[in-house]
């Protein structure tokens, strides 16, 4: 898989590296994908060359999508024939060496996550009138089969002609290569005739090198049609369930047997009915589920729980997929709606309950494979909510017997709970982007785990010759995938191994010998064009690191630092970027004596900094956004996972306008107080938000909020809480439920949720008082016309970072933002997010914008000023 964005900033403005003519002095003249792949390993190399046709020094931005498995691997620059390379440093070592960089006035590049798919490296340079410079940047990884076909994933978004573009990938599989395709969402009839592709026995090759008028969306245009996705699947040749390769002490085991009878299976699926999913989510997920029900085989079991507040059962136990009963499904799948909160624990227990009750009696066959499928899009709020005490029961419940597969469902979960409850249960968590297509994301995703083949599978190495070895035990094989395990010898020198597979099928005990010599893996291997030395290696590396993050997520202590150092080790040794790794490039002092720095991210694993924009074709759908304290105001873009900060500064006793929806008829006003001792400089006087006002003029319903009591007026009945009181209250339209002296969760007609917390100071200090922090949860619930100092951000918005340099702070260092055309001096800084720790916070990175959010908000600030709470 690949990458293929390319960028260039000059003085603020914004070109692409692949324009064929001088842009502002800078001309891309020449780049390149090079892709290698041995035995399903591929090593990409990456390289575009610019030269400065100026007569001043130009700053030029180096801009990559490459996909989220993928390891980089090396990095370098080449200026005027020198070249500078990367460095692959523990993390908080490459931090202290880029943090002192940034204090020269340097700039930096990293990595950071981009689309569903893909990731975004950074890096940049000044270069002098007339120099040349080259980036090269190589990444590995392991491609995965799916589907029956191993999938290379390259992102082509130029945006701009390019006078020299070329992908070029070359395949060799020493099982042969049975089938080869190469398709791109933007390729026209007459660019297919681009796309070169031959293979015969074990060698496969692909070009694509289209001219610039073949790449014009017409005759005189300058617009390009390279926008989208481009990619490659192929499968091997398969005369043996397996295939065993021996090299230089390493070996690698890759097993995909074909042509098995498929096993039942007993699936229970656990969906989330809150009234956060009312919409289109429950639309996509009723779709999804019907068609689902169509590829459900008569000899399986299944069944449906729905939680919201309360729990749902389709039947009490499971049932068998008769036409009858697949009919009655689709009659219960299309009455599906939304309700209440989110019991979570109620609901993943339930089908638990049911599954083991299912094996206890015997009900379902002996020789069936067992799944949960479990579908939210919140965070546990109702029973049990502690995610620990969760995770927890699910295990001792679950006890190993079968994986769990957890689904969040957009930015509003807490994505590192379910992968980490996934992962401890032999099963994995996927993300369902909000999007058009999630219905087919949904779908997607249950027919890779539909066609069990095998359970209990175990692969047997000889114990006193093998050490390092990657997992060999798995729950499930799975049709057209691939169970891939590596190792390394003990001794060197062996170079011959005996390898037992025993995995149960629908009908018996499967069992499987393979013996291999590094002499069959050499004559395999004569077509040495084709190989990068030591691959099997690295793979082995790669998949050793892949395994050891997986197990890391869900372990604490000191299994988790043992996890961690042993991670570190490998990365350092085989140069991957990694979440504990980055990769430092020092530049010339020639040339500012610039430095980069890239980091590798994963789901729930946070980087120390973030510096540059990350430009993606999915809408942007904001995880929360909040305003707490000064009131200081957090826009939070997953997208970029990066977010925008900003306070405003005003007198106690106004009240601002946060939210106003005239679609939906929610409003959020907030009015600000301020310190006991009055002073008279309004200006140095900290204020905060001590009262709320959140309703919806079309419910006639108004729940004003105090850091005292709580009042939900409906219609002309009034109801009073304390935040003493542990409540959850439902009528029509109205869900709230008060967690005691902690927070509330507020939702109104199924739309956005909001969560007040309560921040107590000690009532004898001379100055502060209680006060209240706001924060949207599912702000995509709210129309397009929503407005506010909050509101105005629930819609997409973009923005680039440039020019970092040393600020007052020299840990808070200064950049220039660009966003709604305009120029933003804004600040690297932190702010806290008090949902999780109300007392202390967590800090959250941000660049903070000065001066009341000029240049961010709409107007000024005092636009935002209304008459009164309601």
């Amino acid at each position: 898989a690949s990458l293929l964005w390319w960028q260039c900033f000059v003085k603020g403005l914004f070109f692409s590296f692949f324009n064929p003519q001088v842009v502002n002095g800078i001309e891309i003249y020449s780049m390149k994908i090079d892709s290698k792949v041995t035995s399903r390993f591929a090593r990409n190399v990456i390289t575009s060359q610019a030269v400065n046709r100026g007569n001043v020094h130009k700053e030029v931005f180096f801009d990559v999508e490459l996909p989220k498995t993928a390891f980089i691997t090396n990095f370098s620059m080449t200026i005027d024939g020198v070249t500078y390379p990367g460095y692959i440093k523990e993390k908080e070592a490459a931090k202290q060496e880029y943090e002192k960089a940034v204090s020269k006035g340097q700039t930096a590049g990293l990595v950071k996550a981009s689309g569903r798919k893909t990731e975004k490296f950074t890096v940049s340079v000044n270069i002098a009138a007339a120099s040349k410079v080259t980036f090269e940047l190589t990444y590995e990884e392991l491609l995965k089969r799916q589907f029956g076909k191993y999938e290379m994933f390259i992102k082509v978004k130029p945006k701009q002609l390019v006078k020299d573009f070329e992908i070029d990938i070359s395949i060799f599989e020493p099982q042969g290569i049975t089938e080869l395709e190469a398709e791109g969402t933007f390729i026209t009839n007459d660019l297919q005739n681009v796309i070169k592709k031959t293979f015969s026995d074990k060698k496969g090759h692909i070009s694509f090198k289209p001219t610039l008028d073949q790449q014009r969306t017409c005759a005189n245009c300058s617009q390009s049609l390279l926008d989208g996705d481009f990619t490659v699947k192929y499968d091997v040749k398969r005369t043996t369930p397996d295939n065993l390769q021996i090299v230089n002490g390493y070996f690698v085991h890759f097993f995909a047997p074909t042509n098995l009878p498929q096993l039942p299976k007993n699936i229970i699926f656990v969906i989330d009915i809150s009234g956060s999913m009312s919409g289109r989510e429950i639309e996509q997920t009723r779709e999804a589920l019907l068609k689902i029900l169509d590829d459900i085989r008569d000899d399986d079991f299944f069944n449906f729980i729905l939680f919201g507040s309360d729990v749902h059962t389709w039947k009490e136990k499971l049932i068998k997929a008769t036409p009858e009963n697949l009919d009655e499904a689709r009659k219960f799948v299309r009455g599906i709606d939304t309700e209440g909160m989110t019991n979570l624990y109620g609901g993943i227990m339930k089908g638990i309950e049911i599954l083991n009750a299912a094996h206890e009696e015997k009900f379902v066959p002996k020789r069936s494979a067992s799944i949960i499928i479990m579908l939210t899009d919140g965070q546990p709020n109702v029973g049990i909510s502690n995610t620990e005490d969760i995770r927890t029961h699910v295990k001792k419940a679950i006890e190993g017997k079968y994986p769990l597969y957890n689904l969040g469902f957009g930015y509003g979960v807490d994505y590192g709970f379910l992968e980490k409850m996934a992962l401890e249960n032999k099963g994995l968590a996927r993300r369902i982007y909000p999007d058009s297509d999630s219905a087919l994301q949904l779908q997607g995703f249950y027919d890779e785990v539909s066609n069990p083949m095998l359970m209990d599978v175990e692969l047997h190495y000889p114990e006193n010759e093998i050490s390092g070895l990657t997992k060999n035990s798995f729950k499930h094989f799975y049709d057209g995938s691939e169970i891939v395990v590596a190792g390394r010898f003990a001794d060197i020198n062996q170079n011959s191994l005996t390898v037992d597979v025993k995995g149960e099928g629908a009908n018996d005990v499967l069992s499987f010998t393979t013996q291999q010599d590094a002499e069959q893996t050499a004559k395999a291997f004569q077509e040495q064009e084709y190989i990068f030395g030591d691959y099997i290696e690295r793979l082995w590396a790669y998949l050793t690191i892949e395994q050891l993050l997986e197990k890391r997520t869900a372990a604490t202590g000191e299994e988790k630092e043992n996890l961690t150092a042993e991670v570190l080790d490998l990365s350092l040794k085989y140069k991957f970027v990694t979440p504990l790794t980055s990769m430092v490039v020092t530049k010339p002092e020639d040339y500012d004596n610039q430095a980069g720095i890239a980091d590798k991210t994963t789901e729930g694993i946070d980087i120390f900094t973030v510096f540059f924009s990350q430009q993606t074709s999915a809408s942007i759908y904001f995880k929360y956004l909040k305003v707490d304290g000064d009131p200081h105001f957090i826009i939070s873009v997953p997208q970029k996972e990066d977010a925008i900060c900003f306070n405003i500064n005003e007198k106690p006793g106004d009240v601002l306008s946060l939210i106003n929806d005239p679609v939906t008829g929610i409003t959020v006003n907030g009015e600000l107080i301020g310190d006991k001792r009055a002073n008279s400089d309004a200006k140095s006087q900290n204020t905060y938000f001590g009262k709320l006002g959140i309703a919806n003029k079309y419910l006639n319903l108004k729940v004003t909020v105090t850091s005292e009591k709580i009042t939900v007026q409906n219609g002309n009945e009034k109801t009073p809480f304390t935040w003493l009181d542990s409540v959850t209250l439902q009528q029509e339209g109205l869900t709230l439920i008060i967690n005691k002296e902690k927070n509330l969760v507020l939702s109104m007609g199924g739309g956005a949720s909001f969560v007040v917390v309560l921040h107590q100071v000690w009532k004898k200090h001379p100055l502060h008082q209680d006060f209240l922090g706001l924060y949207t949860l599912k702000s995509h619930k709210l129309s397009e016309q929503t407005h506010g100092l909050l509101g105005q951000f629930f819609h997409p918005i973009d923005f680039t970072i440039l020019e970092i340099h040393p600020g007052s702070d020299p840990k808070k260092p200064d950049a220039t933002m660009i966003i709604k055309n305009k120029e933003l001096t804004v600040t690297r800084g932190w702010q806290k997010d008090y949902r999780k720790d109300p007392k202390h916070g967590i800090d959250i990175p941000c660049w903070f914008v000065h001066n009341n959010g000029a240049g961010l908000i709409d107007g000024v600030h005092t636009d935002y000023i209304v008459s009164s709470l309601f």
